[in-house]
């Protein structure tokens, strides 16, 4: 474990940098602005080590942060239709700013613009925020504990649990981008990617999703056998127009509430394997569509699709899709989840 000053807030507020590292070369560097990923070393199959997700290289890059790179977002992830929703007779209203619709909480306001309080441990990072009832509109006193951890297997294991004194959404994820060449070496058109999901739900122009589960047999989505992400991304196909390439959530398989192997990525010439493991019953995989030219870590220059997420997470806009697993928690639920990202 390794502390460094990250420099201050506007608001004056210090922050840190947490960079933890096995014996096998891999280092995750985090920081308690936003809980985000800022870095993630890892070498190839030749013992290169690159850094393979996308940021920068100051506090201020990601006060602005306009693609979200390695963002912690919450309460709630991706999108809410009509910014709006009613929970036990009530409705509450939301920021628009995707449109007529939520995206990812607030731009400004949401976990990943926020000071967390941090704990290390030899392994691990915990990073804790209380958020008040009613920010953003969302009801309910949230306590939220997210800890990264660093194995020996080269896994980073995110861990997530959030409690609330009131029925509210919640629905975090790691908006993190990945490019296993690395994070400065062009797009990710050229890695193969797995998915192991049956279904998907179809989304409107707005990425709003229409409620169905559909069905990935013949289409440009099924992804559970290897595909190369550029195959397909600009075909005619009219979600994939919709959205302007990949953009979507998928429904994976075999959920049941246990850790299991849901994607796998692979650079070129399996330079290096990425896979991923959740508990969860979704995951987006945004292949960087709308990611602006913009300047990025050690003098890099991020453009279209120069990286690729994969976030695990309840399905968009659940709140007002009653055929979709509940994003409802309380003092009655508490939301825990776990996602790994491992390197093969």
């Amino acid at each position: 474990m390794q502390t460094d000053s990250f420099g201050k807030t506007k608001e004056g507020k210090e922050v840190f940098l947490y960079t933890l590292e096995n014996s096998r070369g891999v280092k995750a560097t985090v920081t308690n602005y936003g809980a985000n990923l800022v870095s993630l070393k890892v070498p190839d199959r030749n013992g290169v080590a690159e850094d393979v997700v996308l940021g920068f290289d100051t506090l201020q890059g990601y006060e602005r942060n306009p693609s979200f790179f390695g963002a912690l977002i919450g309460p709630s992830a991706n999108r809410i239709g009509t910014a709006s929703f009613i929970l036990n007779q009530k409705t509450y209203r939301l920021k628009k700013n995707n449109g007529e619709n939520n995206l990812h909480s607030d731009e400004e306001k949401a976990s990943h613009k926020r000071v967390w309080d941090t704990v290390c441990e030899k392994e691990s990072v915990c990073f804790t925020l209380h958020m008040k009832d009613g920010e953003m509109g969302f009801p309910g006193n949230k306590e939220f504990k997210v800890s990264y951890t660093l194995t020996e297997d080269n896994e980073l294991k995110l861990h997530y649990e959030i409690t609330s004194d009131q029925d509210t959404i919640i629905n975090p994820t790691n908006h993190s981008y990945f490019n296993l060449k690395g994070h400065n070496k062009g797009t990710i058109m050229d890695h193969r990617i797995t998915l192991l999901a049956s279904h998907y739900t179809p989304a409107d122009r707005a990425s709003i999703p229409t409620g169905e589960i559909a069905s990935v047999e013949g289409t440009p989505m099924d992804l559970r056998l290897e595909t190369v992400v550029g195959d397909k991304i600009d075909s005619d196909f009219e979600q994939l127009q919709f959205a302007g390439g990949y953009d979507h959530n998928w429904v994976t398989d075999q959920y049941d509430g246990r850790l299991r192997l849901i994607a796998q990525v692979k650079a070129p010439e399996d330079l290096r394997v990425m896979e991923v493991y959740t508990d969860l019953p979704g995951v987006q995989f945004y292949a960087g569509n709308f990611i602006e030219k913009q300047p990025g870590k050690n003098g890099a220059v991020y453009d279209k699709r120069s990286g690729l997420c994969l976030e695990t997470q309840f399905y968009p806009d659940s709140i007002h899709k009653p055929n979709f697993p509940s994003v409802v928690f309380g003092p009655k639920r508490k939301y825990e989840s776990t996602t790994i990202y491992r390197f093969i």
